[in-house]
């Protein structure tokens, strides 16, 4: 996972800046750039149409670290399918999209699961499966036990969002965080052990 430390950020006392690349994938019309605008702005835009790539990014001052997220919200029209993956190489994390109300785009969030699984290792990218337009849950056609049944099959973080009630939009992306920091916890141990082991093995050479 290609996660980056900001430069000068390493000196004992003075927490970590780590910035993050996060996708947001899915259907034309399911609301992705709504939820990037309501998370970066706080206010809710009926957006048009997504031509190729929008950016936007959000930063977050947490105890353990800071973090800068690079929001990039890709277009969900078909034409642009085949080139989306320029735009999320090198993620560390997915929010897969769909709208309640309209299965269909919930069997496309499943196409781009399946692109998602070609690029990257599991371990490599977090992956959220996003219900969004919770707002008109009266014309719901994908029931919460199903995106949740098949989130937990694939071991993929799962919520349902409104981007216009600003119903759990911040909440998405802090479990995304949340699952990044874990991840970076997971990681040092194993870094602090490959440093000793190094340097015994120096050790050992020199006494030899």
């Amino acid at each position: 996972m290609a996660q980056k430390a900001m430069p000068g950020t390493s000196p004992e006392g003075i927490r970590p800046t780590y910035i993050y690349k996060v996708v947001l994938l899915g259907s034309t019309s399911v609301g992705k750039s709504s939820l990037a605008y309501r998370y970066v702005k706080n206010d809710f835009r009926e957006s048009l149409p997504t031509v190729g790539c929008s950016f936007f990014t959000q930063m977050l001052s947490l105890e353990e670290a800071t973090i800068k997220f690079e929001i990039w919200d890709t277009a969900g029209q078909e034409k642009y399918h085949s080139v989306c993956h320029l735009y999320y190489w090198g993620a560390h994390a997915a929010l897969l999209v769909y709208d309640i109300t309209n299965k269909e785009t919930f069997n496309r969030a499943k196409l781009w699961l399946r692109d998602l699984e070609k690029e990257f290792l599991p371990d490599e990218i977090v992956i959220a499966l996003v219900g969004n337009k919770m707002d008109l849950a009266a014309e719901r056609e994908v029931a919460t036990e199903e995106g949740e049944e098949f989130a937990r099959t694939k071991g993929l973080l799962f919520m349902e969002t409104s981007a216009k009630s600003n119903h759990q939009v911040n909440d998405i992306f802090m479990a995304i965080v949340q699952e990044l920091l874990q991840r970076k916890r997971e990681e040092a141990p194993n870094h602090r052990l490959l440093t000793v082991n190094l340097e015994e093995s120096r050790t050992g050479t020199g006494c030899c």
